[in-house]
Formats: C-alpha cells, sequence, structure tokens
C-alpha cells in the first residue's frame, strides 16, 4: 500500500507542479472545480478507450472523445442533464477547453451528445475505463477490506408489468422440467418425488460469470427495502449494487431490477471484484447471510464478515440482542467487529454517487443507458477518491 500511495502521491504533485501552472498560462486561473475535473482526466484517460474515426468512410463524427470528457464534467458538476453540460459549456471558456472545444462554434448539438452517449452505453465505454483504472493502480496491491452492499435507484421510465416479468421468466425455463417441478401433492403410487428447485444462488455456484449475469433481472421494476429505521421504502426503477474497498474506491458495480434481492448479486459481484484486485476480507450486512455466499468468498481466499440474519428464528435474535448488550456493557469488541465496522465505506460511496455525483438525476431510459449514466459517476468517484490518498 506504501508504494501505491507513493506513485498516486508523485502523480499528484506532477499535475499540481506543472500541469495546472500550463493550462494556467493557456486559460484563465482554474478553480478548485476545475481543478478536480483535469485532475480525473488525467488520471483515466477516457479518450484512449475512444477508436478513432478520422479515417472512416462517411460523414466524420464529432469528436467522441471531447464528449466523453464532457460526461466526466457533468458528473463532476452535478449536472442534471445533458441540456445543462451544453449551456455551461457555452458560457465557461475554461471548462470548454478542458473538454477539448477551442470556440463555441464547435460544441456539438444536444442530439449529438445524446448519440454518442448511446455509443458509449453499447459498447459499455465508462465500465471499460473504470476496469482498466483499477486493474492498472490497484492490480498488484494487496486490500484489507470489500465492502458490498446495493442502493435504489429511481428510474425515469414505467415499470415493466408482471405479465411481461412471468413471460421473461418462462423464456429462461424448461416449461416442463419446470411443471414437474411446481406439481404439488403425494406423489403417485410407484412416482418419485421431484427434486425441489435449486434457487439462484445454488446455480450460481456452477454456472460461468456471463451466465450468472445473463440470468440476473435488468427490467424497470417495483423494488421494496427497510431504511436503517426498519421503515419500508419503495421506489419504481433499478438497484445498483457495488463493491467499495478501504479508502472509498469502488471497483465493481452491477445492475439490476429493483426487485432483486441483493444476495443474488453477491457472487457475480464477487467474481467480477476477485479478476482485478486482492482482498483479505468480504465485508456485507444481514442480507447476505446465506451459506452458499459463504463458501464463495472463503473458496477465493477471503475471510467473510457477515452479519448474523436471525430471520424468523426467535430464539436466536434474542439470542444475539443479549450477547450485543453483554459486550456493550464490558466494553468488549471482537476484532471482526472492528473491521466489520469498515463497512461504512460502502454507505459513504452510496451516498456520494446520489448527493453528489448523479445516481439521483438518471434522465435516461434502458439498462444500458442507465447503466452508462451510472458508470461515469463511479469512474468519477474511483478516479476522485485515489486522488485524494495521493494529496
Amino acid at each position: 500500500m506504501s508504494q501505491l500511495l507513493s506513485r498516486l502521491s508523485n502523480f499528484w504533485n506532477n499535475i499540481q507542479g506543472s500541469l495546472f501552472p500550463f493550462l494556467e498560462e493557456e486559460l484563465d486561473p482554474l478553480t478548485e472545480k476545475q481543478q478536480q475535473l483535469v485532475a480525473i482526466l488525467e488520471l483515466v484517460r477516457i479518450e484512449e478507450f475512444i477508436p478513432d474515426t478520422f479515417q472512416r468512410e462517411g460523414r466524420p463524427k464529432k469528436d467522441r472523445a471531447a464528449i466523453a470528457r464532457g460526461f466526466v464534467a457533468k458528473m463532476v458538476y452535478n449536472m442534471n442533464d445533458t441540456r445543462a453540460v451544453l449551456e455551461r459549456l457555452d458560457t465557461d471558456k475554461n471548462l470548454r477547453r478542458i473538454c477539448g472545444w477551442e470556440s463555441k462554434g464547435l460544441i456539438p448539438s444536444e442530439s449529438t451528445f445524446s448519440r454518442a452517449f448511446e455509443e458509449f452505453a453499447d459498447s459499455g465505454l465508462p465500465g471499460k475505463v473504470h476496469d482498466a483504472l483499477i486493474k492498472n493502480i490497484l492490480g498488484n496491491e494487496i486490500i484489507s477490506h470489500n465492502s458490498r452492499d446495493s442502493t435504489s435507484i429511481e428510474g425515469w421510465e414505467k415499470p415493466v408489468s408482471k405479465k411481461v416479468q412471468d413471460e421473461n421468466q418462462k423464456n429462461l425455463q424448461d416449461k416442463e422440467t419446470s411443471r414437474q417441478k411446481k406439481k404439488k401433492g403425494r406423489p403417485k403410487k410407484g412416482e418419485e418425488k421431484a427434486a425441489p428447485e435449486l434457487t439462484r444462488i445454488e446455480k450460481q455456484q456452477t454456472m460461468t460469470l456471463e451466465e450468472i449475469i445473463e440470468d440476473l433481472p435488468k427490467y424497470c421494476d417495483v423494488g421494496g427495502k427497510k431504511d436503517s429505521k426498519g421503515n419500508a421504502m419503495w421506489w419504481i426503477g433499478y438497484k445498483l449494487h457495488l463493491d467499495i474497498i478501504d479508502g472509498g474506491i469502488p471497483v465493481s458495480a452491477l445492475l439490476t431490477s429493483a426487485s432483486v434481492h441483493d444476495s443474488q448479486v453477491a457472487i457475480p459481484l464477487a467474481m467480477i471484484t476477485s479478476s482485478k484486485i486482492t482482498n483479505l476480507y468480504d465485508l456485507m450486512d444481514s442480507a447476505y447471510d446465506i451459506e452458499g455466499i459463504h463458501q464463495h468468498s472463503k473458496s477465493l481466499g477471503h475471510v467473510p464478515l457477515i452479519d448474523q440474519n436471525p430471520r424468523r428464528n426467535k430464539e436466536m435474535k434474542i439470542e444475539i440482542e443479549a450477547e450485543a448488550k453483554a459486550r456493550r456493557t464490558l466494553n468488549w469488541e471482537f476484532p471482526e467487529e472492528i473491521r466489520y465496522n469498515e463497512r461504512s465505506t460502502v454507505e459513504r460511496g452510496n451516498s456520494r454517487l446520489k448527493l453528489g455525483l448523479g445516481a439521483l438525476t438518471v434522465r435516461v431510459r434502458g439498462h444500458n443507458k442507465v447503466l452508462c449514466h451510472l458508470m461515469f459517476g463511479v469512474l468519477t468517484l474511483a478516479a476522485d477518491q485515489l486522488l485524494r490518498l495521493g494529496m
């Protein structure tokens, strides 16, 4: 970790000592927000992931690299929509030139921005840039804690009807096998009782990552959960599942339907994260307290620290509460409990995404576009947190 901090510190010192003075000679003095944007763009290098279209046949496209930088600026400035970005570019000379346009006349129209965003969503551009950033900077590091949680994402579209959901579910199952498994009552004489249907988590343990992600529902629907005070909350849209490590750096993200339970995304998230970094502890709340998740975490060489969930077992619930009370009285904490407190990093990460990086202002429709919008925020958050480590 010391080598990582040294690298990030050298990177930040180079930006402060060379890049900022150079830009201020060309532009007006940079504001704090503009300096933040410049540093993030310099770290992520999003233009390197956009193919050059200059030599292709047909009418040349507007500069996609500048538009991509514009979407990063949208997250840094927490602007609500593309129109707000265009208005800011029209009045802010520094921002315009940081993104890559020398004059107002070169700024593309709103429709061009929308078409470019659709291309970025289809290609998964912000996700690819984020993956490369995490692997390049953290790939050789050993991380202590990885915290996992989800957050609600309110959509800007109608929820998929129950009829359509049922049809989608039927397409993923063998109708005859499903009918036999759901057959109720005692089996006839000489007929064997059908084996119980496997849960999604049990199925995931024998599936590839691609198959697991394909199996997860991704349409807009209605989700519900209880807040920290036990009050039920409901929303229409999606659910963003995140793995965030020490330092508040998001390393993996998946977007599902709002109704998908957190536990059903734990295994694919763990698989994605383990392909990027090496971590020691997996921290999860009681929603993930399922044996299959415990076992999968151990199979990766991790130590799962998951809050116990008594569910409907009243005796276990009373026992857990009594033990917690006794520990508070004795002022006694297990080392695992102290480590589990690090899980607050994922809650702070969710809060930053919502309050400052666009997760509350989703103005696009469809899973791919919503994921693209959110991943621009996740990418910005990851870069900003890495830069803070080097300051």
